[in-house]
């Protein structure tokens, strides 16, 4: 099994800076998506830091002398990760009055062999494309979430609420953030997608799926995503990363993957 990774990012229609920052890493099989918030371009500065702290601590935490990692090894790495990026991005933001009140949201992916793991803070979202069908990996940590779970809102009610930005956990907004970490099957085909609420807000999943299926090219469907949220409105900055996993012997008689199983 092969990765190809692509991603595109956009300042929408509405918005005059990007403030999402993306990182993908295929040395590490890796990829990082955050979505800032908070203050005149300081929304920009905490996502950027949370995805560069995302991305170097995984690379440390890879680097360790000790290459074999358990279930539990990589769940805790990620989850210590994203809390020292949470540290970084609090204390910027305590220190710098021009930071004051930003904050971010993460979504991740780590592959390995057959599986990938997803971290999320927030409303930025992973989905998994399989022949030809969508589904949701993570789950939002809004309030609108919280409502439909509470039964106080069904999702078609959700599509029109005043509070779908409104998120109930963020990066740097508090001294601590968990985050959600779930490992997920991957198959041969299958396309792992990260994206801000950019895309999530401006296309249902039907829509998304649609304009997935419609191009063989990774780059070609990540521009397209782009293109068809701006095409419905594009009310806020859209960024998106693709992974497909592919048939195929590893390069160099090298494994894909940069850590092994225990």
């Amino acid at each position: 099994m092969e990765l190809e990774f692509a991603h595109a990012l956009d300042t929408g229609r509405a918005r005059s800076n990007n403030e999402d920052a993306v990182r993908v890493d295929e040395t590490l099989a890796l990829a990082v998506l955050a979505d800032g918030m908070g203050g005149y371009n300081a929304g920009e500065v905490a996502s950027a830091m949370a995805a560069d702290c995302m991305q170097a601590g995984i690379a440390q935490w890879l680097a360790a002398p000790d290459a074999a990692r358990d279930d539990g090894q990589i769940r805790q790495a990620l989850m210590a990760t994203a809390q020292h990026a949470n540290q970084v991005v609090f204390d910027a933001a305590q220190s710098r009055p021009e930071y004051a009140g930003m904050g971010t949201t993460l979504v991740t992916a780590l592959f390995e062999p057959g599986r990938v793991w997803v971290g999320h803070i927030g409303d930025s979202r992973a989905y998994r494309l399989r022949g030809g069908r969508l589904e949701q990996l993570s789950r939002d940590h809004s309030l609108l979430q919280e409502q439909i779970d509470a039964g106080l809102l069904t999702p078609e009610e959700a599509a029109y609420s005043m509070n779908r930005n409104l998120v109930t956990r963020a990066v740097g907004v508090e001294p601590t953030v968990e985050l959600e970490v779930v490992d997920h099957e991957l198959r041969v085909g299958d396309t792992i997608l990260l994206c801000s609420d950019g895309l999530s807000d401006m296309l249902p999943d039907a829509s998304i799926a649609q304009v997935m299926r419609a191009s063989d090219s990774l780059a070609g469907t990540a521009r397209a995503l782009v293109d068809a949220a701006n095409a419905a409105g594009g009310r806020d900055n859209i960024s998106v990363v693709l992974v497909r996993a592919k048939g195929g012997a590893a390069q160099s008689g090298r494994a894909w993957w940069p850590f092994r199983r225990s």
